[in-house]
Order: C-alpha cells, then structure tokens, then sequence
C-alpha cells in the first residue's frame, strides 16, 4: 500500500506538471474544468475547492489539536474541542487584521519538523535490523492467514479499501498550480521544480512513517495520534527526559506546521470566490479583493463556516478528513478529466502528445477510482455531508447565474442606443469634413466616466452627465478595465484579444464625442481587480487633468429586492470609497431598467 501510494504521488504530480505548462499563469482546478471542459464543470470544481479551503481550515486545526493533546494528560482530552474553535477565532481574527504568516519566522519551526521526522524515519529501520526477518515472517505469515479466510480477491478489496482511504495524503500537491502567479521567474520552471520536490520528500515521509509503523507494531491509541504513538515506540529506551523532549518537540512542530496550513483556507478560498464572481457565479462584489469589506467578507465566511464545521463533527478528525478527500478528489478528477479530453483532441503542434494524454489518464483513473471509493465506503460516515454542502453551494451559483442572465436581458433593451450614437453627428455641422478637432485644455472641467464597454448602459450614463450638467465639462475621459477571469481567458492571444476589444469601445467613445465637440480620452488597464487597476490609473489622469470629477452608473431594477441588491452595483460604490480617501468627487448616476 506504500508502494501503491507513492506511485500514485508522483503520477499526480506529473499530470499537475502538465497543468503548469499549458496555465502557466494559474491553474487552479477552477480554471482547469471551465477552460477544457465547460463553465458549469468549472462551477461545480470551484464549489468543491471552496469547500475544500473550509475543511483546510477545520482539518488543520483538527489535526493541530490532536497533535498536542496526544502528550497532554488524558483528563484534560475534554478541553481539545474548545481548544480547536479556539484555534478558529484567533486565527480569524489574526486574518481580519491583516497578518499574514511570514517565511523567516517559520523556518525554525520547519526545520525542527524536518529533523525530528527525518531522525524517526531513519533510526527506526535501523534499530530493527536485527528483528527484521521476524517482521518478515510475521507479515508473510498474517498475509496467508487472512488471504486463507477471505481469498486473495477478498484481501486486494481490503488492500484498494485501504488506498483509497489515504486520499488525504495527496492534498496539497494541486497547491503549486494554484499559486504559480507569486513563485519566482521563470514560474514555470520554478513550479516544476517545486512540485518535484513536493513529490520526492512526501513519498519519503509517507514510505517511512508507514514502515516505521509496521517495524514497531503502531497500533490506535485513545486520545494520541499514530506520530506520537510512534515516536514514544522509538524513543522507548532513551531516558525519561530525553524521551518526553524529543516527543514534545517533534508534536510541536507538527502543530505549528498544521496551523499554519490552515492559513491556506484563508487566503487562497477567497481568492476562489473572487474568480467565479468575476464570472457571475457569485456576486461580483466578491471580485473586488482589494477592497477591505469585501477581503473581511470573505475571510469571516470561511472562518464562520469553518467553525460550523467543527461543531457539526466535534473535531473528530475521522470525519473531516472523509470530507475533505472528497472535495479535493471532485477537484483533480474535474482536472485530469479537462487534460485527457485537451489531449485527445489537440491532433496536432503538442510534442509527446501521447505520452501526456497517458499520464493525464492514468491520473484520471486513479482519481477517479479514490473519489469513487471514498463516496461509497464512507458515504454513511460523513460522506453524504460534503455531497449535499457541495451541491447546495452549486444550487446558489446556478441561481446567482440566472439572476446575472436576466439581468444582462433587461440591459439589451439599452442597446438601441449603441446605434443611434454610431449614427449620430451634430446637427450644426452637416459636413463632417468641417468638424474642428477641440482643444485640449488640462484645467477645463473633466468628466471621467468608468465604463465597462460600448453599450447602453454606459451610453445611458453619459448622455445622463451631458444632460445633467449641460456645457459644464469641457474634457471627457472614458476609463475601462479588462477583467481576466475564466470566461475569457487562454491566454496570451485572448488577452491581445481583450486589449483590443477595450481600444475599440474607447475609440467609438472618443470619435463620438470628438463630433460633438468635445476634447476626450481613452483610459485602460488589463487585471484581476477593477478598483485597484482604477486606483493606478487615477494617478495618471490626475497628472493630466487638474479639475476631474469621476462618473458611474448605478442599476435602479423595476422592483427592488435582496438578490437585486445584493448582486448588483458594488463595484462603483467600492470605487468611490477609494476615491474619497484621495478628495476625489464621485458622482453615482441612476441607470433605470
């Protein structure tokens, strides 16, 4: 089963590898499943990886309090659960303040982990050399005895039960394509060195705990964790001093590390959220990371639901992790899915085709055949919990989806006023020919209108402005964001293709007010975040023009309800907070549909 598990590591990590090479900006199993599957597989490998973040949190801390209570008196095992919603808030709150964990700090504790685990899985096998061919012909002797009771099909069931339910130790290696966009140039390359060497010192980790395991007969105790039964094996022969340093030390380090894990969940599930907002699976607000309310939002969600968790299943770790193995597992299997069927039908241009299209399915077939597994043997022990969390959070996307479409039909009956501006011209220059180009003047009055487009809603915006404030601005300014998100992302040629597209709207901006006699501009910017790319460009246009005053558009539904408000109009609302902070004036225009 080792052997079985370290296969199964580095063939993971291999198809991951692939992963990098054709997202080599991110790809994340969102990303993965929308882009070579569809949006709604995408969806559900999203909710998965959303759940999958609140469970890091809850497992991590779970975990973290097993490893400490495992040398702590019995008496006090009462106290573990406390201790982990404990854990919950206090890093909640840390996040809420804006901490973060830092490397240097956690290089101590690293290495101490490093050491004291690496000493075990070494000194065991040597400790026991002279008792090996007795564990030899114990373990030889059990396996006759059970393959006699139940047959050699009956025990390779039992050993493919026991695979599938170490689905835990392979979370975490979908981490590095997750992540690619802060790793060192070239990222690429650095995240296939990083994976590599994920995938080399977590089989050594798991190759030797579980043989030091079977060297020293580990067996369950009530209230310790296999590492600390374990170590106290090893370290049965030291002095009693020696002994509870060595074991005390080592579950430390473990806990430290664990609880630093669960900062993942923080950081990197609202990151998830924003990425599905952008494509209207959540609300859009959520897109907004830089904006404060919204990084709060998301962090209190994960924390609150992480902490739902922990009392729904007591901390029992047993629970969780069945949970946790099958969202991760729902995420890879989406992924390698998404590879097999990009292989498949990419017949040309891809050097070794074939052998990627076998890695990507042998990882397929094993991911598939864990998450199968883990659902049907632990469907009745939590597994059906994570299933129906999963699917109501899918439920809520589908709905905030429709809601977006429907909203997007209301809108077009906006787009009548597209052709009338391509169509129009002023009515005292017949002759186009004779149109004065205007003047640029920087201290003149400046309308800077925040558009998402050439359409009627940011058309209605703008006629609104001239009509509200007549002759009052001189200079108008058109500023629009492209937004990369799943939807629209390839990579390089869609983002030349979203630069052009945002040029074209600006030159349709310019050359209609240009006919009217205005003097205007075009702005832009390509990211992740609207308001912080508008934040940069404020400073540019500030340069330019001495007497701005920015302009936005806010929907007015024909009835106002709670999904209405909640989806719609948080952009420029976050917007003006930012500009305020600056004394810049934002002036919200209604927009009736």
């Amino acid at each position: 089963m080792a052997l079985g598990t370290v296969v199964t590591i580095f063939i993971i990590s291999a198809s991951y590898s692939q992963i990098i090479e054709l997202f080599p900006s991110g790809g994340g199993g969102y990303l993965v499943a929308s882009k070579l599957l569809s949006p709604t597989f995408g969806m559900f490998s999203g909710c998965a990886l959303i759940i999958d973040y609140v469970l890091t949190i809850t497992v991590s801390i779970a975990s973290g309090a097993d490893a400490i209570f495992s040398f702590l008196p019995i008496e006090w095992h009462s106290y573990k659960l406390q201790f982990a919603i404990a854990g919950i808030v206090v890093l909640t709150t840390l996040n809420l303040r804006g901490v973060k964990e830092a490397v240097l700090p956690l290089v101590p504790i690293f290495l101490i982990f490093i050491i004291t685990h690496a000493f075990v899985i070494f000194y065991a096998p040597v400790m026991q050399i002279t008792n090996f061919q007795n564990i030899v012909n114990t373990t030889m002797s059990d396996v006759h005895d059970v393959s006699s009771k139940i047959g050699i099909a009956g025990m390779l069931l039992l050993i493919l039960r026991s695979y599938s339910m170490g689905a835990g130790t392979y979370t975490g290696i979908e981490a590095v394509s997750n992540g690619l966009p802060i790793l060192r140039e070239p990222r690429v390359q650095t995240a296939k060195h990083t994976m590599r060497y994920m995938a080399i010192s977590l089989s050594v980790i798991v190759m030797g705990l579980m043989l030091a395991y079977l060297l020293y007969k580990v067996e369950p105790q009530p209230g310790k964790t296999l590492n600390a039964v374990l170590f106290e094996h090893v370290t049965a022969d030291w002095k009693s001093n020696s002994k509870s340093i060595f074991v005390v030390v080592a579950l430390i380090s473990e806990a430290m590390l664990l609880f630093v894990g669960a900062q993942t969940g923080f950081l990197d599930g609202p990151r998830v959220i924003a990425n599905m907002a952008l494509d209207r699976w959540f609300p859009t607000w959520f897109a907004v990371l830089s904006d404060r309310l919204v990084a709060k939002n998301g962090i209190l969600l994960m924390g609150i639901a992480a902490l739902v968790l922990m009392l729904f299943t007591r901390g029992s770790i047993h629970i969780l992790i069945v949970l946790y193995s099958i969202n991760v597992f729902i995420t890879f299997a989406l992924s390698q899915l998404g590879m097999v069927r990009h292989w498949w039908i990419t017949r040309s241009g891809v050097k070794r085709r074939w052998w990627k299209l076998f890695v990507n399915g042998i990882g397929l077939i094993l991911t598939v055949f864990i998450l199968g597994s883990v659902v049907v043997l632990k469907f009745h022990s939590g597994g059906w919990i994570t299933l129906i969390v999963t699917g109501t959070l899918a439920v809520i996307a589908i709905v905030i989806k429709k809601h977006y479409h429907k909203t997007a039909r209301l809108l077009s009956n906006l787009d009548e006023l597209v052709h009338a501006a391509d169509s129009s011209s002023p009515s005292t220059v017949p002759d186009k020919t004779q149109q004065i180009e205007p003047e640029f003047d920087p201290t003149a009055k400046t309308a800077v209108l925040l558009v998402s487009g050439f359409n009627g809603r940011e058309l209605h915006t703008l006629f609104s402005v001239i009509r509200t404030f007549e002759k009052t601005f001189k200079n108008f300014i058109f500023v629009e964001i492209g937004v990369v998100d799943a939807g629209n992302f390839k990579g390089i040629t869609e983002i030349e293709n979203i630069r052009a597209q945002i040029k074209n709207d600006l030159d349709r901006y310019i050359n209609f007010m240009q006919r009217h006699g205005y003097y205007a501009e075009g702005f832009y910017s390509i990211g992740v975040d609207v308001v912080d790319e508008i934040s940069q460009i404020t400073l540019k246009i500030l340069e330019r023009f001495s007497n701005p005053v920015f302009f936005g558009g806010q929907l007015i539904f024909p009835k106002d309800s709670f999904l209405s408000r909640l989806l719609h109009n948080y952009t420029v609302f976050a917007v003006q907070r930012r500009l305020y902070t600056k004394g810049i004036p934002v002036v919200i225009m209604p927009i009736r549909i």
